[in-house]
């Protein structure tokens, strides 16, 4: 197995970070929740910096720095069309992450959805206002591209709504072959790339996908962005997703109510001011990985993912989850369980004795889970551009070291986590008030 240098890789913010650990020591932290929200690369972090200046409103100023800020979002709407291989018409919507850019596309769909149940919530929820069917995943891919193929026939939808990677499994699905199957029946698809893209080249016109999502914050660009890319007519027709300033042509009041001419797409759902920042590093984001997503990016991740499951599946009580048994590929998110411990547990063990973050929950994909764990909640380890061999063997020797020994402290549970009691770790490092305990999702 021949590792790729880190020197090859993008540089990641905080790669250096040290943290506490109960028993008073220092570690650098070993960041392997990737999957939930990557830490921002260098590049993006020193263009933002570097675009602070020029800070000014965009579209409609007249001053020079709002003529910039202009100029830098319809140029990182370009980059962004680029990296995901968007075809000269599609059009590119920026959002605030993919649940909001998958929403979008919910009020713009025409007709029946169908989805998998192994979907993010993200991607399963969007629909429920809508004629939406779901189809249960099978045991292997083949099954599974044949039972979309049967649901397919059954509920004609207009649209297919897939992830390109589980969030919970890291396996892929064969995205060509289900567009191929989706428009053979007269519907489109769209692909959850929340997961996919930070890992693996996407595509848009070469996998023939309708639609594309993601989200900046997993793409190393944690400014508040998203997008949704892809076919112009729908959304044109669309009510607009965010009425306001910058969405319209002209409003008019008429006999006691007001009439509007909406513009098109992408001004039709990016009403307001639009998030420049998020935007511009968004697309320093795909600059950066532009020139290793096909190489560099796969070849580490599959290193570091093959050396992680090797090592936790030698763990006597370590259970890896998995949907398919012919998975073509996998991106580096390994979920977990621990027979002998919560997963809370396990989790908050990892970090406040070894350094070390993981996730651990349901992953927003509570069907799925239902079916791999019976509902219990699993561990989650995701890797990135950052991660290092040290930190997969770190996290090996933790668990297994937790799995022979049990915790070496004491932990409760509060408000719905467990934490260690007493923690003697400065958890607001910054002065700025946090709070411990409240709840979050992945995407």
């Amino acid at each position: 197995m021949t590792a790729v240098l880190s020197t090859s890789l993008p540089a990641c913010v905080g790669a250096d970070l040290e943290v506490p650990l109960v028993d008073g020591r220092r570690v650098v932290h070993a960041d392997l929740d990737a999957a939930a929200s990557a830490p921002p690369l260098q590049a993006v972090a020193d263009h933002v910096a570097e675009v602070l200046p020029y800070y000014a409103s965009v579209h409609r100023g007249a001053g020079y720095t709002s003529r910039v800020c202009t100029s830098l979002l319809e140029s990182a709407r370009d980059t962004v069309a680029r990296f995901v291989g968007a075809r000269g018409d599609d059009v590119v919507v920026f959002t605030r992450n993919t649940t909001d850019a998958l929403a979008l596309l919910a009020r713009a769909v025409p007709g029946p959805v169908l989805t998998l149940d192994l979907e993010h919530h993200a991607t399963l929820l969007a629909w429920r206002h809508t004629d939406h069917h779901v189809v249960t995943a099978a045991g292997t891919v083949r099954a599974t591209v044949e039972a979309l193929r049967a649901g397919v026939a059954a509920h004609r939808p207009a649209l297919v709504a897939v992830t390109g990677a589980s969030n919970v499994t890291g396996e892929t699905l064969p995205l060509r072959e289900i567009v191929e199957l989706a428009h053979a029946a007269g519907a489109r698809v769209a692909v959850d790339a929340a997961q996919l893209a930070p890992h693996r080249r996407v595509d848009l016109a070469a996998i023939g996908a309708d639609y594309l999502a993601l989200s900046g914050h997993k793409l190393y660009a944690p400014y508040g962005a998203g997008v949704l890319v892809g076919r112009r007519d729908w959304l044109d027709e669309a009510p607009a997703h965010l009425a306001g300033g910058g969405a319209v042509r002209s409003v008019a009041v008429v006999d006691g109510a007001t009439d509007t001419a909406w513009l098109p797409a992408p001004q039709r759902h990016e009403g307001g001011t639009p998030n420049l920042l998020g935007a511009v590093a968004l697309a320093a984001a795909c600059r950066a990985l532009e020139p290793v997503i096909d190489t560099a990016v796969p070849a580490h991740e599959r290193d570091l993912a093959d050396r992680l499951r090797a090592g936790l599946g030698a763990i006597p009580g370590v259970r890896l989850l998995s949907q398919f048994t012919d998975a073509p590929d996998r991106v580096a998110v390994v979920a977990f369980e621990v027979a002998s411990l919560p997963a809370g547990l396990v989790a908050a063990a990892l970090s406040a004795e070894h350094g070390i973050g993981v996730r651990d929950g349901r992953f927003c994909a509570h069907p799925l889970l239902a079916r791999l764990t019976e509902g219990r909640d699993a561990v989650r380890a995701s890797l990135g551009l950052a991660s290092t061999a040290a930190d997969v063997d770190r996290l090996v020797a933790a668990v297994a070291q937790l799995v022979a020994r049990g915790p070496g402290w004491t932990y409760a549970q509060r408000e719905g986590r467990w934490v260690p009691t007493p923690d003697p770790r400065d958890l607001d490092p910054l002065d700025v008030g946090t709070r411990e305990g409240l709840p979050g999702c992945d995407r």
